[in-house]
């Protein structure tokens, strides 16, 4: 019963902070729509896993106990670090590995770069890590230097992405994850919404071999052209980074100079969305819609202070952190782990903005997010 009353309150939030236009053709209602993300994961793992829950991860104080003794020590090896998600994991894997007794002796940011990746994996080595918690940034490149990290006795649990051809409770621990495809999903309902289900859209997608990033791609298009028919997809444009701000603004900028008619821009996670912004900013396109997946602090000023940004889909980051590092655990004991773990997405609109920043961050909103508000 509580978490129906949540749901209402939710669809509630999220109707009065879009608002909707009438005269538009749905085939299904975005505001109900919206009230279903989150009852349940709809993505699938990397080698097509069905997912597990995050509250299904558990350690009792006996193994917690067997786990300090072992004074294990951790690495955690990004493929970027320079955005609030990645930060929030890495906050959500020092807590929780503090709490079981492990060292973190090394935090490192590929930049988004396979070679730079690789040689993070061979550096952080040295130190003889038990555990190392990673996110590839090229599933295929980093692959080889992961099964010698894992030969060497690493283990490896992974956010999100997998190495091609590696098997979970073989190769590595277990993977975790936001529900990547249902925040594509969540977030074309969004942009219906503040469109008021009708006008032409853009779309700017990740152009990369990564798994994640092509799921909300696919999700967002699928859901778009299943379910409002008076909204057309008439451009797209890919980005690799890894100036992936930059990168955004100038494809977001070509968009809207080659096709005026575009109404609302859709961007894969909020570093891009950022470059989204500056290009209405420099378009004169003080009307554009801009939904995105991933709460960050910027695109969440704009939001909070009336900006373009309408409506996000977040992930929950530091949850995932604090499941990753339990996993880590699972490792180090023996035990058997769930091949998939996936945390459920999270709509957020301006009216739930602040009560969505607490649930994914673990704290109140920031300073600067506080001011927009007023």
């Amino acid at each position: 019963m509580r978490m129906k009353t949540l749901l209402r309150s939710t669809a509630i939030c999220l109707t009065l902070g879009l608002g909707l236009a009438s005269n538009a053709a749905y085939a299904i209602d975005p505001a109900q729509a919206l009230t279903e993300i989150g009852q349940h994961v709809m993505s699938l793992g990397p080698n097509g896993e069905k997912p597990e829950a995050a509250s299904s991860v558990k350690l009792t104080d006996e193994e917690l106990a067997k786990i300090k003794d072992m004074h294990a020590k951790a690495a955690i090896v990004m493929h970027y670090a320079g955005n609030d998600w990645s930060q929030a994991q890495i906050e959500g894997l020092k807590a929780q590995f503090a709490t079981m007794g492990i060292e973190v002796v090394a935090v490192t940011d590929a930049g988004f770069k396979p070679d730079k990746q690789v040689s993070d994996l061979e550096t952080v080595m040295a130190q003889k890590p038990n555990i190392i918690v990673s996110i590839p940034t090229d599933p295929v490149a980093t692959a080889a230097a992961y099964k010698a990290a894992a030969d060497a006795g690493a283990k490896l649990v992974f956010m999100d992405n997998v190495p091609k051809g590696f098997v979970a409770g073989k190769d590595y621990v277990s993977s975790v994850s936001a529900d990547n495809y249902g925040n594509g999903v969540a977030t074309a309902h969004l942009l219906a919404q503040a469109l008021g289900g009708k006008g032409d859209v853009g779309l700017i997608f990740h152009a990369a071999d990564f798994f994640v990033t092509k799921q909300r791609y696919d999700a967002v298009k699928k859901t778009l052209a299943e379910n409002y028919p008076d909204i057309h997809v008439v451009a797209e444009q890919g980005i690799g980074g890894p100036d992936f701000s930059g990168d955004a603004e100038k494809a977001a900028g070509a968009l809207l100079v080659a096709n005026p008619s575009i109404k609302g821009i859709w961007a894969v996670w909020d570093v891009p969305a950022e470059g989204v912004i500056s290009a209405a900013l420099t378009n004169g396109r003080d009307d554009l819609v801009i939904v995105n997946c991933d709460l960050g602090e910027n695109v969440a000023i704009n939001m909070a202070s009336g900006g373009p940004v309408k409506g996000l889909s977040a992930q929950r980051p530091y949850d995932q952190g604090v499941t990753e590092a339990m996993l880590a655990g699972y490792g180090l004991l023996g035990k058997q782990a769930p091949a998939y773990v996936a945390l459920p997405a999270l709509p957020v609109t301006k009216a739930n903005l602040a009560d969505a920043w607490q649930q994914v961050y673990h704290k109140p909103v920031t300073d600067k997010i506080k001011q927009s508000m007023q």
